[in-house]
C-alpha cells in the first residue's frame, strides 16, 4: 500500500466522536500525480466541519488557509488519537476485571479470593479514571468544535464579501467561463460529440458553455431554451421571458428550467441581458428556474467568423443551426423533455399546463416530436432522450439548410418507408409528428435577428 494511502484511503468515511465524518486531507503537492491520494491525515473533522472547510478551499489558493485555524485542529486531531488509546486502555481494563473475577469464583482459598478482590478494586478504579479523563477531553473536543465552526464561518464569510467585491470592482459578469474546462473538471461530456463535425475543436480540451447565471437546476420535467442575439434597438426578450415566466404556477416553475442562450459574439450583448434578467427576473434567477448561458467564439469554425454573420445571410442560417445544436446539448440532461423556443414570442395563458396535460395524455410513445406551433422553430418539443440523434443530424447537414427544414428531412427519413411516395408517409404522420391546436405561441418579432430583414408571421392556429 503507498505510503499516502492509509488505511482509510481517501475521503473514506470513518468513526468520530461526532458520529460518522469525514478524512481531510492535505492538497496534494504540485509533484504528486492528481490520481493519488493526498496526505497525510490533519484530522477527523464532524460532517458540518468538513462541508465548510471542502467550501472555504474553493475560495483560498493552494497553501494559504488561516494557519492559526488548522494548527488548532492539528492539536484537535492529537486530542482524537488519546481518546482512542484511552478507549482501548478501558476495554483492557474491563477484559481484565472480568477475568480475575472469573478466577475468583473457582477459587476455594480465602486469601486467594482476598487478593483477586483487591486487584479487581484497583482495576476498576484505573477504569474509573480512565473514563473521567475521556469524558473531560470529550467536552473540550465539542468546545473546541463549536469554537472552530465559528471561525470557519467568519473567515468564509469574509472571502465571500472578498470575492464579490472582486467580481463587482472587475466587471467580470460570468459565473464560469467554460469554453475549454481544465482537466480535472468533471462535467457531462455531451459536447464531445461536436468534435465529430467540427474538425476545428478535435485538438480542444473539454467543451462546455460560459455560465452567466445558474443554480444548476436538474432533474425537472420540462427545459425550455430560447436563443438570442443582438438586434439593435430592437429587442423582445424581456417580453419574452415575461409571457413565459408569469404563465407558470409555482409548482410549474419548480419542474421546469428556462435556459436563454445568449449566441452573439459581441459581449456587451451578453452583458446586458445578464443585467436585465437579474434585475427584472431576480425572483427566477434565485430560484433556479431561469439560467443564461454564453457561447464562446471558439465554438464556431473560423471561416464562419471570419464573414460577417450579421450580413451574410448564408453565414447567419449556419451559425443559426450550431447556435440551437449547443443549447440542446446544454439543456438535455438537465430535463425529461426539452422545449425550443425563440427570443421574440408570446405564450398563451396556462400554456404550461397545457402542454404537460397533453404529453401526458398521449397513449402512444412512438411520437417523433410535438409542435405546440406551427412556425418554424418555434414551439417543438422533444424528448430529451432523443436530442442526440437530432444534434447528429443537424450538424451533419448544418452548413446547406435551415434548422427548420433539416427537421422536415429527419422526419422524412426517419418514418417514411424506402420507396414509398412521399404523399402516403405524410398521411401517416399524424401518429409521429403530432400537431396540437390551437397553437400555444405567437411570433411577435418584426425585425428578424438578420439585419435589415424584416417579418411579419403569424400563427394562424395561435
Amino acid at each position: 500500500m503507498p505510503h499516502h494511502q492509509g488505511r482509510l484511503g481517501c475521503n473514506q468515511p470513518s468513526q468520530t466522536p461526532w458520529g460518522t465524518g469525514r478524512v481531510l486531507m492535505d492538497r496534494p503537492r504540485a509533484s504528486r500525480s492528481p490520481q493519488n491520494c493526498p496526505s497525510p491525515l490533519l484530522l477527523i473533522l464532524p460532517p458540518d466541519l468538513f462541508n465548510i472547510s471542502q467550501e472555504l478551499q474553493d475560495f483560498l489558493p493552494p497553501f494559504s488557509v488561516t494557519l492559526n485555524i488548522f494548527r488548532e485542529f492539528r492539536s484537535t486531531y492529537r486530542k482524537t488519537a488519546r481518546l482512542s488509546f484511552l478507549s482501548l486502555q478501558i476495554s483492557w481494563c474491563l477484559i481484565s476485571a472480568l477475568r480475575r473475577q472469573k478466577q475468583a469464583v473457582f477459587t476455594s482459598s480465602r486469601p486467594a479470593r482476598e487478593r483477586t478482590t483487591n486487584f479487581l478494586d484497583n482495576q476498576l478504579i484505573n477504569c474509573r479514571n480512565h473514563v473521567l479523563e475521556f469524558k473531560e477531553i470529550m467536552l473540550r473536543l465539542k468546545n473546541k468544535s463549536e469554537n472552530h465552526h465559528q471561525d470557519l464561518m467568519q473567515v468564509l464569510y469574509q472571502m465571500k464579501r472578498k470575492a464579490a467585491h472582486t467580481t463587482r470592482s472587475s466587471g467580470n459578469f460570468l459565473e464560469k467561463k467554460g469554453s475549454i474546462l481544465s482537466q480535472h473538471e468533471t462535467l457531462p461530456n455531451q459536447f464531445e460529440v461536436l468534435k465529430y463535425f467540427l474538425p476545428h475543436l478535435r485538438t480542444a480540451g473539454k467543451l462546455y458553455p460560459a455560465i452567466a447565471t445558474s443554480k444548476g437546476r436538474a432533474g425537472v420535467s420540462f427545459a425550455l431554451g430560447i436563443s438570442t442575439i443582438n438586434r439593435g434597438n430592437h429587442t423582445y426578450l424581456k417580453q419574452t421571458l415575461t409571457s413565459v415566466l408569469s404563465r407558470m404556477t409555482p409548482e410549474e416553475e419548480e419542474d421546469s428550467v428556462v435556459i436563454v442562450s445568449v449566441a452573439d459574439t459581441d459581449e456587451s450583448y451578453l452583458k446586458s441581458v445578464v443585467r436585465m434578467v437579474k434585475t427584472k427576473f431576480r425572483k427566477q434567477v434565485q430560484s433556479g428556474v431561469l439560467e443564461v448561458i454564453s457561447i464562446p467564439t471558439l465554438f464556431y469554425p473560423q471561416t464562419l467568423l471570419d464573414k460577417k454573420t450579421k450580413t451574410d445571410s448564408e453565414s447567419w442560417q449556419i451559425k443559426q443551426v450550431l447556435d440551437f445544436c449547443i443549447l440542446m446539448l446544454y439543456a438535455q440532461p438537465k430535463a425529461t423533455y426539452y422545449l425550443q423556443l425563440e427570443d421574440d414570442i408570446v405564450a398563451k395563458k396556462m400554456y404550461f399546463t397545457k402542454m404537460k396535460d397533453f404529453v401526458n395524455s398521449l397513449t402512444s410513445k412512438n411520437w417523433f416530436f410535438i409542435e405546440f406551433s406551427v412556425l418554424g422553430f418555434i414551439g417543438k418539443l422533444f424528448r430529451s432522450k432523443d436530442l442526440t440523434d437530432f444534434v447528429h443530424f443537424f450538424l451533419m447537414f448544418y452548413e446547406t439548410k435551415p434548422i427548420d427544414i433539416l427537421l422536415d428531412d429527419i422526419f422524412l427519413i426517419r418514418v417514411c418507408i424506402s420507396g414509398e411516395p412521399v404523399r402516403s408517409c405524410l398521411q401517416r404522420k399524424k401518429g409521429f409528428r403530432i400537431q396540437y391546436r390551437p397553437s400555444l405561441f405567437q411570433h411577435v418579432g418584426t425585425q428578424s435577428s438578420f439585419p435589415g430583414r424584416e417579418q411579419h408571421l403569424k400563427d394562424n392556429y395561435y
